[in-house]
C-alpha cells in the first residue's frame, strides 16, 4: 500500500511534504492523480506502472506521428521546405492507435440482454451419484488402447 513514505507519515494527497522534492514530478502528479480519483491504497509498483505505459505510449504515437508526416512530404510534389510533425499528424497517430489498440466495451443493457436470453434455457439437473462425475465412457481417454496377446512367445 502506498501513501506512506520515507518517514512514514501521510497527508490528505498521499505524500509528505518532507519527502516532496526527493519524488519525481511525474510520479507525484500520479500520486496526485490517484487521490483525485478517490483512489488512495494502491501498490507501490502503479505509479510506475502508468508512467511506463504512458511512456510507452506516447512514444508510439510519435514514431506513427513521424512516419505519417514523411509520408506526407514524400507524396507532396511540390517538394517544399519540411515542416516538421503537425498537430494532424499526431491527431492523426492518436486516432489510428484507438482504432485498434483500445476496444469499447459492449454497453451494458446489451451485455444483460444477452445474459438473459442466455439463462432462459435451463442447466440439467445434476445426477445424484457419488464419486467423480465425469463424462460418458466414450468421451473419455480413460479406456485402454492396447489389448493383452496371450499367445506370445517368450524367446
Amino acid at each position: 500500500m502506498t501513501g506512506k513514505n520515507v518517514t512514514g507519515t501521510v497527508q490528505s494527497n498521499g505524500i509528505d511534504s518532507e519527502a516532496t522534492e526527493d519524488i519525481p514530478r511525474d510520479v507525484r502528479l500520479l500520486h496526485l492523480l490517484l487521490a483525485s480519483q478517490s483512489i488512495h491504497q494502491y501498490e507501490d509498483q502503479v505509479p510506475l506502472q502508468l508512467m511506463d505505459f504512458a511512456h510507452r505510449y506516447t512514444r508510439g504515437v510519435l514514431k506513427d506521428a513521424v512516419v505519417y508526416n514523411d509520408y506526407a512530404e514524400s507524396s507532396n510534389a511540390q517538394g517544399s521546405s519540411s515542416q516538421g510533425l503537425t498537430v494532424e499528424d499526431i491527431r492523426l497517430a492518436i486516432a489510428a492507435r484507438t482504432q485498434y489498440q483500445f476496444k469499447p466495451t459492449a454497453p451494458k443493457e446489451l451485455l444483460l440482454q444477452l445474459a438473459a436470453e442466455r439463462n432462459k434455457k435451463a442447466l440439467p439437473q445434476v445426477m445424484g451419484m457419488w464419486g467423480v462425475r465425469l463424462p460418458p465412457e466414450k468421451y473419455c481417454l480413460t479406456a485402454k488402447e492396447w489389448d493383452l496377446s496371450e499367445d506370445r512367445t517368450e524367446s
